[in-house]
């Protein structure tokens, strides 16, 4: 069972990214997808998340800049991150919960800066 994050990079503000969360040894649907982030010397925080009825909600500070995707036939969860600014910069993870079940990725780092 792994949860795996990619398509993290360097970019610069105003560029886009699209981060995959990919899942093997199990299936995502229905599992509520989290995404997480966390910058240097802060705590982790929520990002996006899309529950197993598909239900999308976003932080404040990116709404309308983020799209949370889900794909089941590629047992996959994407983020698309679109204008995005300095304070964007963090290692983004992942998270797929079910009831008591929870599995996180490694995390994918992305920097924004010019």
């Amino acid at each position: 069972v792994q949860l795996v994050e990619s398509g993290g990079g360097s970019v610069q503000p105003g560029e886009s990214l699209r981060l995959s969360c990919e899942a093997s040894g199990f299936s995502l649907n229905g599992y509520g997808i989290i995404w997480h982030r966390q910058a240097p010397g802060m705590p982790r925080d929520w990002v996006a998340s899309i529950g197993g009825t598909n239900l999308k909600k976003y932080q404040d500070s990116v709404k309308d800049r983020y799209t949370i995707i889900r794909d089941n036939a590629k047992n996959a969860v994407f983020l698309q991150m679109n204008n995005l600014k300095p304070e964007d910069t963090a290692v983004y993870y992942c998270e797929a919960t079910r009831l008591r079940t929870s599995y996180w990725g490694q995390g994918t780092q992305v920097t924004v800066s010019s």
